[in-house]
């Protein structure tokens, strides 16, 4: 049996895209992450700058996720996370997004899995853990809610 318990909510801020355009894998493009915080039970920190998303946006309308940033823990840890997942949704739906319009988050799918690297003792647990992550899309910014599983 699996269970979730909760590892953070995350508040990540953003540069707008870099429109690279139509390439073989896809439309691509790459979102600078500008910084945020992250806060949960067991850790809370901020979102180094430097990061980003590196997105292809499929033909069937499905962006295929793949983010990778700092974790600065309040301890001072630093933690690497690259998170990979799916968004997508009626393509009228997405249409909004890319617009930059608030659009509410169950009209769309945003699901993440988030792996973390880290060499601070205090959080080597999280080398060898499991999470899932679920995400919400702002103009300028993304909620993600992220899970260990049990």
């Amino acid at each position: 049996m699996l269970d979730l318990a909760h590892l953070f909510d995350a508040h990540v801020t953003l540069a707008p895209p870099l429109e690279f355009g139509d390439t073989p894998a896809g439309r691509r493009r790459v979102i600078p992450i500008t910084g945020g915080t992250f806060a949960g039970p067991k850790m809370k920190g901020r979102i180094l700058g430097g990061g980003a998303d590196w997105q292809v946006l499929r033909a069937d309308g499905t962006a295929e996720l793949d983010t990778r940033y700092t974790l600065q823990t309040d301890d001072g840890a630093l933690i690497y996370i690259q998170n990979w997942g799916y968004r997508h949704g009626p393509a009228e739906v997405i249409a909004r997004l890319a617009k930059g319009e608030v659009v509410d988050p169950k009209l769309y799918y945003f699901r993440t899995v988030p792996t973390f690297e880290t060499a601070a003792p205090r959080y080597a647990w999280l080398n060898s853990t499991i999470c899932v992550g679920n995400g919400i899309r702002h103009p300028d910014s993304v909620e993600l809610q992220v899970y260990e599983v049990k």
